[in-house]
């Protein structure tokens, strides 16, 4: 078997979230039928990646793995090579036959290629290579980092960038963002900005989430080891009536020392987010984080 990582991105405005479901499209059902028909296999292969988006949520850095009987790689060729029927090995001045390692890089290569040709123009597959011993696309992962896109010009945002900003009415003071955002830093339960699902944890540690202006948009940049369920954009949801001013900027820290989750939390819409960046550790460290990740994690005293 080989493990295969897949660095890939995607505008999620027509995919109902990234998980494989019966009778609608998906971002993990569209790439695994293109592997199995690439790959001629009788069923799909199944992928496991980093981060698992909500219906309509965009990836500009999204991970996923994937194993493969490494003989059904056979069935790619990265390009055509003949010998001669007297000779042994290469003429005097000509190249030496690729190694295995050389062989395999051209057979991803063309799996890359084939993958363009197959899949919508609305998901891209963007690397594929062997992935290193212990790699784990999700429990492997030190940090995810997300962008929340915001628009409060008066008049909206630029219409060729309607799938992927929010337009907020209202504008919007971004030191009030930021002295909100600063108090929800650091590892707590953040049970009043996630939905809950049986046996999991809502222990999370938020490494960074801030606000500046780019290009004309209001930008929240947010970065954790993982996140739970809706978590990203009901932060946002959480914030932004504190930067127009409605809500004070003490408002989020007491939602989330309660740890309950608050009707006054309303769950930014998803076209504003975009998964940016999957942060992975060295080679060596890779088994030890997916292990360390497994783990069910509790608040210390």
């Amino acid at each position: 078997m080989v493990r295969l990582r897949l660095d890939l991105g995607y505008d999620g405005t027509d995919f109902s979230g990234w998980a494989k479901q019966p009778g609608r499209r998906t971002v993990q059902g569209e790439i695994e039928e293109a592997l199995g028909r690439i790959l001629r296999l009788p069923e799909p292969p199944a992928l496991t990646v980093a981060g698992r988006t909500d219906a309509g949520v965009h990836a500009r850095g999204q991970v996923a793995h994937v194993d493969l009987d490494a003989a059904t790689l056979g069935t790619l060729d990265g390009r055509s090579r003949r010998k001669g029927p007297e000779r042994d090995g290469p003429a005097d001045g000509a190249p030496e036959e690729p190694g295995a390692e050389a062989e395999l890089d051209e057979r991803l290569s063309a799996l890359r290629r084939r993958l363009a040709g197959v899949l919508p123009p609305d998901v891209r597959v963007h690397r594929v290579t062997v992935a290193p011993e212990g790699f784990d696309a999700r429990f492997s992962a030190l940090s995810r980092r997300y962008a929340y896109r915001v628009s409060d010009a008066p008049g909206g945002p630029d219409p060729l960038r309607r799938r992927e900003v929010l337009w907020y009415a209202r504008p919007l003071d971004v030191p009030r963002l930021n002295a909100a955002a600063a108090a929800l830093l650091g590892e707590h339960d953040f049970a009043a900005f996630c939905r809950k699902r049986e046996g999991a944890t809502t222990i999370r540690e938020l490494q960074r989430l801030d606000w500046a202006r780019q290009d004309g948009l209001v930008v929240a940049t947010v970065v954790a080891d993982a996140f739970c369920h809706s978590m990203v954009r009901a932060l946002v949801g959480s914030l932004l009536p504190v930067g127009e001013g409605r809500l004070g900027v003490d408002w989020p820290a007491g939602v989330l020392a309660r740890a309950v989750r608050d009707s006054g939390v309303h769950v930014a819409p998803a076209l504003g987010l975009c998964l940016e960046e999957v942060r992975y550790p060295d080679a060596p460290e890779l088994a030890r984080r997916a292990a360390e990740t497994r783990r069910v994690r509790t608040l210390g005293p």
